[in-house]
């Protein structure tokens, strides 16, 4: 997205508006026969749990959603399919006709690490318009950010060096592919095998030839020649089709000395099965002794971030690699897990006061944080590094002129007082009563931005095992308030 008034290619040409689940829709029918259609509510987006056990996630997907949201409109083919269902009011089905989207939307930016029970994103307006969009919110940020912190992770085992998403054939769907492209390049990849990612959001295309390639031609030899004699600037050959170190590799070094003939150096060639470790590095012997030192070394095959590190650990001469079904189906752990929960709802006297909702249960993680929210990121002022986040009520400030206290919320005497620090406030506003208000970045700005607040986080939170937990902490107001509704209720 370039600005704030232009859609995203990829959702401009269809009516999403009917993603939604069915209940969505009957509640909403039922809010409207109850009256309380108008009735102001407030609704958090938040994630309990950071997939693969890891330490971080990478917030991702609120281009879709703004999309989404500038484009409600019921058009008279999803009035037409509700009113057949015979489940739906006249009156309700001539507000959706007429529907007009006025909630305040404040959200997390695209890149930003996140942390479980803090909120993404938060809705504020009528019990109606905000039940209605919650399952394309909650799609559109669980996918987005499910691939982002995969990506991260498989970018960070890398160790620098590039990593190309490869994964549209694998990806759940076409959606899939393209929307995993895009918030794999936030995360850090250097591009994508999908081409429509790049036509529509300039996601770096890459790529070579297939083993049908070389099986089309008579020989390995000549299926190489004729590679480079169209792309003689450009020249990646797949050395595994035969036998990588037999045929392979010898056959690129003999093209390669016949383009270095007519001036030009080969890129790369690329290895895609068989022990890579091994391969790449009899490889990367032949290609030095050939004087072919910058011919670079690719590696593809089901790799994870796992496997990169491993081979990096086994002395793997591998200068980049391409990756696709592990990271754009995140195999390891495939579901984000976000929700999107009711915290409060103005009463029928006052449609102003936002009266705390919290839900309950017998499995503690489900517990919700009640109350009109945002939350905090505290960095420490002399090194930049976060220190904590903290989640309050929306009308407390965090001064960071004095000290603060932090503490865990589940052992309340663990208690730390900072007093060289940083407060930002992580949400910004992205809707005023359904104006779109936000100054969006460009994907490059917002990949920019995910690398530098990665920096900000410590490496100890960042590492695959057993990572460090981050600090989250509710401010000291909001966690009585919690303690209150959770001592009335489980009185009852």
């Amino acid at each position: 997205m370039e600005n704030k008034h232009q859609l995203s290619q990829g959702c401009a040409a269809r009516n999403l508006t009917m993603l939604m689940d069915f209940y969505e829709l009957t509640m909403a029918n039922g809010y409207l026969e109850n009256h309380r259609g108008d009735t102001v509510t407030c609704f958090d987006l938040f994630f309990r749990k950071v997939p693969d056990q890891g330490g971080y996630a990478i917030m991702a997907g609120l281009e879709q959603v703004i999309t989404y949201l500038q484009q409600l409109r019921f058009s008279d083919e999803d009035l037409a399919y509700l009113r057949s269902k015979h489940l739906f009011s006249e009156a309700f089905l001539t507000y959706l006709a007429n529907f007009r989207f006025t909630c305040d939307v404040w959200a997390i930016p695209e890149g930003t690490p996140i942390f479980p029970n803090e909120p993404l994103l938060t809705v504020r307006g009528p019990a109606i318009q905000a039940q209605l969009i919650e399952t394309m919110l909650l799609l559109s940020i669980n996918h987005q950010s499910l691939i982002a912190t995969k990506a991260s992770r498989i970018v960070r085992s890398a160790q620098g060096r590039p990593v190309m998403e490869f994964g549209s054939r694998r990806a759940h769907g076409y959606d899939g592919a393209i929307y995993a492209a895009r918030a794999s390049y936030i995360a850090g990849c250097s591009g994508t095998a999908c081409a429509l990612a790049e036509r529509d959001f300039r996601v770096p295309a890459m790529g070579t030839m297939a083993h049908s390639w070389i099986q089309l031609f008579d020989s390995e030899l000549e299926a190489f020649r004729a590679y480079a004699a169209v792309y003689p600037d450009q020249c990646t050959l797949l050395v595994d089709t035969y036998n990588v170190i037999k045929s392979g590799v010898p056959n690129a070094i003999t093209v390669f000395k016949e383009l270095a003939a007519q001036g030009h150096r080969p890129c790369g060639i690329r290895i895609d099965s068989g022990d890579i470790a091994y391969l790449s590095k009899k490889a990367r012997t032949l290609l030095d002794e050939a004087g072919f030192e910058d011919c670079k070394i690719i590696a593809s095959n089901s790799l994870d971030e796992y496997l990169i590190r491993d081979l990096l650990v086994q002395g793997a001469k591998i200068d980049s690699f391409g990756v696709g079904e592990r990271l754009v189906t995140s195999r390891s752990e495939p579901v984000f897990g976000g929700v999107y929960k009711l915290v409060a709802a103005a009463s029928n006297e006052n449609e102003t006061d936002l009266i705390p909702k919290i839900k309950l249960s017998e499995n503690v993680a489900k517990i919700t944080n009640p109350g009109f929210k945002t939350v905090w990121r505290l960095f420490d002022r002399e090194t930049g590094m976060a220190i904590a986040d903290v989640i309050t009520l929306v009308d407390e400030i965090i001064d960071d002129t004095k000290p603060y206290v932090i503490f865990d919320p589940e052992f309340t005497y663990k208690r730390k007082t900072l007093t060289d620090f940083i407060a930002k406030k992580l949400q910004v506003p992205i809707f005023e009563k359904g104006v779109y208000v936000y100054d969006a970045p460009t994907l490059s700005e917002i990949r920019q931005h995910c690398a530098e607040q990665l920096d900000t986080i410590w490496d100890e939170v960042k590492r695959f095992e057993n990572p460090h937990a981050y600090y989250m902490d509710l401010s000291e107001p909001l966690w009585k308030l919690k303690r209150e509704l959770l001592d009335r209720y489980f009185a009852v």
